[in-house]
C-alpha cells in the first residue's frame, strides 16, 4: 500500500487478487490471496441480498447498505467504489461506471482506466470530486466484497488545489463513514504514530468505541520495532482489530511478495511475535469477508424496519393524491368534495371556534382573532377625541342657531340632533374601516382553507381561489353599505330604552348650579372649574353669556355625553351581531353556492373540465411515489427472506 493505490479484483477461481498500482512505474502486478471459500456457502445469501439492494439503488430512498470504507493517508481524488462479485461466466468482466457512462476494461489496463475516468470526473489537475467512480469486477469463484476507497486528507493545498481542499475531502469522508452501517478500514503506516493519524482522528469522531473500525498496518518490514506493542495496546480504539501486512517491493510478483510476507512474519525476531491471526493479506481478505457478512446480518433487521417505514410513508402520500378523473361527473364530485371539506373547515374555525385543524397557526384561530379585532375597534371608537373648541362653545353656537320664540328653559330637539349628527360624522369612518379590515382578514383565512383542500388540483386551484376572492369582495361591498346604514341611523333620532342614560344624565346635572355660580357669581375666584368626567375645564370665556343660555348649554352637554356612550356601544353591538350573521351566512349559504356557480360557468374557463387534466407536477409526484413504492417493495422482498434465517448470525 504506502504510496500505491489498491483495487480489489479476482485473479483466479480460487483466489482473491489485490492489484497494486505503483505510483511511479504505473504497472499492474496481480498477486494471489486465498478466497476463504468456507465462508461462501454460509454468507452467500447475505451477500446476494446486499447485491440485490445495490442493484435496486435503495440508497436513493435514504436507506444505507453495509459498506466497507477505506480511509488512508494517500490521496485518490474521487470516492472509488470497488465491487468484487462472483460470476458463473468463465470469462472475467471488468468495467468502470461513473455518471451515466460505462467503460469496459481488463486486468492489464485497470490503472489507466481509473486514471482516465478520474480526470473526467475531477479534472486533470489535483482537484477532488465527491462523484463516485465504481470499479466492477465479476469473475467465477470470486467472493463478494465491496469497499469504498476515499481520498486522503490534504491540509495544505498543492499544485493548484482549491483553498478549501481540506474541507472538501473531510466532508466527503464524513459522508461515507458516518452511517452506522459503514465499516471503517483505516490504512496506517507502521512508520507513523497511530495517535497522530488524521484518518484515526476522523474515524473516532463517528465511531468512538471503534466497534466498526478495522486497521491495516502497512510497511511492517520498514518499522518492526514497537509494532507489536502498537497493535496490542490499541491506544486509538480499533474495535475490530489490526492486520499487519508487508508491501510489495520493486518488481516482486504477487507470489514472491506473499512468500516474503510469510517469511517476514515467521522469521523476523520482532515481527514473529505478532499473532498469526493478524498478519498477512490472506488474513485481511478473510477478516473483511467475515466482518462484512456479520455487519450485513446485524443491519438487515434495521434495514427492513426503515424500508417498511419509508414504504408506509410513500403509500400514505400516494393515497392522498387525487384519483385520476375519467369523466366530468367524477370531476364534479371531486369539486363538490373540495368545496364541502373547505366549508366544514370554515364552519369549525369561523363559527364554532374549533381550531384543532390548525393548532399552531394562531392566525387561523378565527373566533378569537375576530373577538380581538372587535375589542380593539370598541376601544378605538370610544377613545375621546381632542376637544378643539372651548368648553360648551359648540353647544352655545348650535343653541343660538336653533333658537325660536318660546320659553327659555326648553332645549330645542333640533339642536340636540345637530350636536348628535356632528358627533356621528366625527366617527363614521371608523366602523367602515373596521368592517373592511374584518373581511380582509376573512379573505386570508378563506384563501388558506381553499389552498389546503385544493392543493391536489393545481389546475383549478387558482380558479377556486379567485371565486373565493370574488365572493369576499361582494360580501365586503354589502357589509360596507350595511355599516353605513347602521351609523346613519344614529343621526335620525335620539332614542334609547337603556335606563343608564337617565342615571348618567341625572348624576352629571347635579353640578349644574355650582357650575353656573362659578361662571357668573364667583368671577374672581378661578378661571377653571373641576367637573366630574371632564376634569378642570376653562370657564372664563363663558362669563359674557346669560345664565339661561349657560343652563341650556350645560344641560345639552350632559345629555349628549350620557347618550353618546350608549350610541357607541350600540354601534359596536350592532356590528358584532351583523358580523356574526354575515360570517354564518357566508359559510352556510353563500360559499358553496357561489364557488360552484363560478366554476361550472363556461365563461370562467371550464374549471370542472380542467380537473380531468392532471397537472404535470401531480403526475410527476404520482410517478415518483409509484416507482419509490415499487423499489421499496422489491427491496423488502429481497431482505425479508433472509432476515429470519440469519437473525442470530451477527452474534455468533
Amino acid at each position: 500500500m504506502g504510496g500505491s493505490k489498491k483495487h480489489v479484483v479476482p485473479k483466479t477461481s480460487s483466489s482473491l487478487a489485490i492489484v497494486e498500482t505503483n505510483s511511479h512505474e504505473n504497472k499492474v502486478v496481480p498477486i494471489e490471496a486465498p478466497i476463504v471459500s468456507s465462508y461462501n456457502d454460509r454468507i452467500r445469501p447475505l451477500l446476494d441480498t446486499v447485491d440485490r439492494l445495490r442493484n435496486l439503488n435503495v440508497m436513493r430512498e435514504g436507506i444505507q447498505r453495509p459498506t466497507i470504507v477505506v480511509s488512508r493517508q494517500i490521496c485518490t481524488r474521487v470516492p472509488l467504489v470497488m465491487r468484487l462479485q462472483r460470476s458463473s461466466s468463465p470469462e472475467p468482466e471488468i468495467w468502470l461506471e461513473y455518471g451515466d457512462k460505462v467503460v469496459p476494461t481488463d486486468e492489464e489496463h485497470i490503472a489507466e482506466a481509473i486514471c482516465a475516468a478520474t480526470d473526467v470526473i475531477a479534472g486533470s489537475g489535483k482537484g477532488v470530486s465527491d462523484t463516485p467512480l465504481t470499479l466492477h469486477v465479476k469473475k467465477a469463484g470470486a467472493p463478494d466484497l465491496t469497499m469504498v476507497d476515499l481520498p486522503g486528507i490534504t491540509r495544505v493545498p498543492v499544485n493548484g488545489q482549491p483553498e478549501n481542499i481540506y474541507e472538501q475531502i473531510s466532508g466527503m469522508i464524513m459522508k461515507y463513514i458516518e452511517p452506522q452501517e459503514s465499516i471503517i478500514l483505516n490504512v496506517l503506516s507502521a512508520t507513523v504514530d497511530f495517535t497522530t493519524c488524521e484518518s484515526i482522528r476522523m474515524s473516532r469522531q463517528v465511531d468512538k468505541t471503534g466497534e466498526r473500525t478495522l486497521a491495516v498496518v502497512t510497511k511492517a518490514d520498514m518499522a518492526p520495532e514497537g509494532l507489536l506493542q502498537k497493535v496490542t495496546a490499541d491506544d486509538v480504539s480499533i474495535g475490530l482489530g489490526y492486520v499487519c501486512v508487508r508491501n510489495r517491493i520493486g518488481e516482486e510478483t504477487y507470489e514472491e511478495a506473499r512468500l516474503q510476507e510469510q517469511l517476514l512474519f515467521k522469521t523476523h525476531p520482532m515481527l514473529c511475535l505478532i499473532d498469526d491471526d493478524i498478519v498477512g493479506i490472506p488474513v485481511l481478505a478473510q477478516k473483511l469477508m467475515l466482518i462484512q457478512a456479520t455487519m450485513i446480518s446485524r443491519c438487515l433487521p434495521e434495514i427492513v424496519r426503515k424500508i417498511n417505514q419509508k414504504m408506509e410513508t410513500a403509500v400514505l402520500e400516494l393515497n392522498k393524491l387525487p384519483i385520476v378523473m375519467a369523466s366530468t361527473g367524477e370531476a364534479l364530485m371531486a369539486l363538490m368534495d373540495i368545496i364541502g371539506s373547505a366549508k366544514e373547515s370554515l364552519l369549525r374555525i369561523l363559527v364554532q371556534g374549533d381550531f384543532s385543524e390548525f393548532p399552531d397557526d394562531h392566525n387561523m384561530h378565527c373566533t378569537a382573532r375576530l373577538a380581538d379585532m372587535l375589542s380593539q375597534f370598541s376601544d378605538d371608537l370610544q377613545a375621546k377625541l381632542a376637544d378643539v373648541t372651548e368648553f360648551l362653545m359648540d353647544e352655545i353656537k348650535v343653541l343660538d342657531e336653533c333658537k325660536c320664540v318660546g320659553l327659555p328653559n326648553f332645549i330645542p330637539r333640533s339642536a340636540f340632533l345637530a350636536i348628535l349628527s356632528q358627533h356621528v360624522d366625527d366617527i363614521h369612518v371608523k366602523p367602515v374601516d373596521f368592517i373592511k379590515k374584518i373581511w380582509d382578514y376573512i379573505e386570508v383565512v378563506l384563501s388558506s382553507v381553499i389552498t389546503k383542500y385544493s392543493e391536489n388540483f393545481p389546475q383549478i386551484q387558482s380558479s377556486v381561489k379567485r371565486a373565493g376572492r370574488n365572493l369576499i369582495c361582494k360580501i365586503k361591498e354589502q357589509s360596507v353599505e350595511r355599516v353605513i346604514e347602521i351609523v346613519e341611523m344614529e343621526k335620525l333620532t335620539d332614542y334609547t330604552c337603556n335606563p343608564e342614560y337617565m342615571t348618567s344624565w341625572t348624576e352629571k346635572t347635579r353640578a349644574q348650579q355650582s357650575f353656573i355660580d362659578a361662571v357668573l357669581i364667583n368671577r374672581t375666584k378661578s378661571d377653571y372649574f373641576s367637573l366630574a368626567g371632564f376634569g378642570n375645564v376653562k370657564i372664563s370665556h363663558l362669563r359674557k353669556y346669560h345664565a339661561h343660555l349657560l343652563q341650556q348649554a350645560f344641560d345639552m352637554k350632559m345629555r349628549i355625553t350620557s347618550y353618546w356612550t350608549i350610541v357607541l356601544r350600540r354601534i359596536v353591538d350592532n356590528l358584532a351581531l351583523y358580523l356574526q350573521l354575515s360570517v354564518k351566512y357566508l359559510v352556510n349559504s353563500q360559499f358553496q353556492k357561489d364557488i360552484v356557480a363560478e366554476l361550472v360557468d363556461p365563461r370562467s374557463g371550464g374549471g370542472v373540465e380542467r380537473m380531468l387534466q392532471e397537472s404535470p407536477s401531480v403526475a410527476n409526484k404520482r410517478e415518483k411515489l409509484k416507482n419509490s413504492i415499487k423499489l421499496l417493495k422489491e427491496s423488502k422482498d429481497a431482505v425479508a427472506a433472509i432476515v429470519d434465517q440469519n437473525s442470530g448470525y451477527g452474534d455468533r
